[in-house]
């Protein structure tokens, strides 16, 4: 990222400033919220969190992966 602010974040600054101060923490909240939601997790952490639950029976058979999904 470049050392200037961009487009984006200008924006974001504006949308902050206009903000009331009282509704600050629930902004702060809601940003960090979809930040972690978006982010992905190192393989390594998903890596281990699928084996374990592997480990520990929590699997469905293949046939059911689709249920439930309309593809067309």
């Amino acid at each position: 990222m470049s050392a200037e602010i961009s487009v984006y974040e200008k924006q974001l600054i504006r949308e902050i400033e206009e903000t009331p101060h009282e509704y600050l923490p629930n902004l702060l909240q809601i940003v960090r919220l979809f930040r972690e939601s978006v982010v992905l997790k190192p393989v390594e952490d998903s890596f281990r969190r699928g084996w374990k639950e592997a480990m520990a029976g929590e699997t469905r058979p293949v046939s059911e992966l689709w249920d439930g999904i309309d593809a067309e």
